[in-house]
């Protein structure tokens, strides 16, 4: 995961590429929306005729304790949570993000894995989606204003992969600063990077259970310099906040709530 955040160097670092030759995604059109890798285990393709036997077996989903749609609130809020989650960590890869028509609605097809032959409801944009899940779309609008806004540099100037990672100061954190947890059993990951006067601190937490997370010191800029830009835990419309209104976060830890992503941003 971190590797494709970065623009998976390893496949694409070679030959001085783009950074936009890395295109990262969750979910495309074969395979479930991001709704519904959030909402089901297994698929459900009996209406394709085919005695739920099309389609992949392989969806790397999770129902998040309920197979399909629900009224429990409980679980309804954590699949929203992990909605903005993908979200998140696909819009602020490097590299060229794609999205799922309707994901940023929580378009759904009832667990339907391969709906290429359901010219109906099942495929249909439902546009009633708007207004349910207006927080995921403004999260995403969010999002996207924020990462079109190129760093101020000469028009059409190329710009490899290798010379963007070059370009930033860049640090790897576990719950303690400086100290990640490579292990398998790890559950989370934090770290930083400095670019042009700005200065990132990006916080993953899977984990089932909140973890309170050092925030670096930095140096000449008051005390409190982090802002919260990012907070999937958070209700909307504090879970996204437009540039300008960040929220200050006081000291140097920050509690980071179960299966969430954090982002911080300060000003040198």
């Amino acid at each position: 995961m971190l590797t494709v955040l970065l623009g998976s160097p390893a496949i694409y670092g070679h030959e001085e590429r783009e950074a936009e030759q890395s295109v990262n995604f969750v979910t495309c059109h074969d395979g479930f929306t991001l709704n519904d890798l959030v909402s089901y285990d297994h698929k459900h393709n009996e209406v394709n005729g085919e005695d739920n036997r099309d389609g992949t077996n392989d969806n790397r989903s999770w129902n998040c304790g309920v197979e399909g749609p629900t009224d429990d609130p409980g679980v309804e809020k954590l699949r929203n949570r992990q909605v903005k989650n993908f979200l998140t960590v696909t819009m602020l890869s490097v590299g060229m993000p794609m999205l799922l028509m309707g994901d940023e609605v929580r378009r759904t097809q009832r667990g339907n894995n391969n709906a290429y032959c359901q010219d109906n409801e099942t495929s249909w944009f439902d546009w009633t989606f708007l207004a349910k899940h207006a927080d995921v779309h403004r999260f995403v609008t969010l999002l996207n204003a924020r990462r079109v806004l190129r760093d101020p540099e000469p028009e059409r100037q190329r710009v490899s992969l290798n010379q963007l990672l070059r370009g930033v100061n860049l640090t790897w954190h576990g719950v303690n600063l400086n100290q990640p947890d490579w292990s398998e059993a790890s559950h989370s990951i934090a770290f930083t990077v400095e670019r042009q006067a700005r200065v990132f601190h990006v916080i993953f937490n899977p984990y089932w259970q909140p973890l309170d997370f050092e925030l670096p010191r930095l140096d000449n800029v008051g005390e409190n310099p982090w802002r919260r830009w990012i907070d999937t835990a958070l209700d909307s419309p504090r879970d996204i906040l437009n540039w300008e209104t960040v929220e200050s976060v006081p000291g140097y830890t920050y509690r980071a709530e179960s299966r969430s992503v954090v982002m911080l941003i300060s000003w040198l």
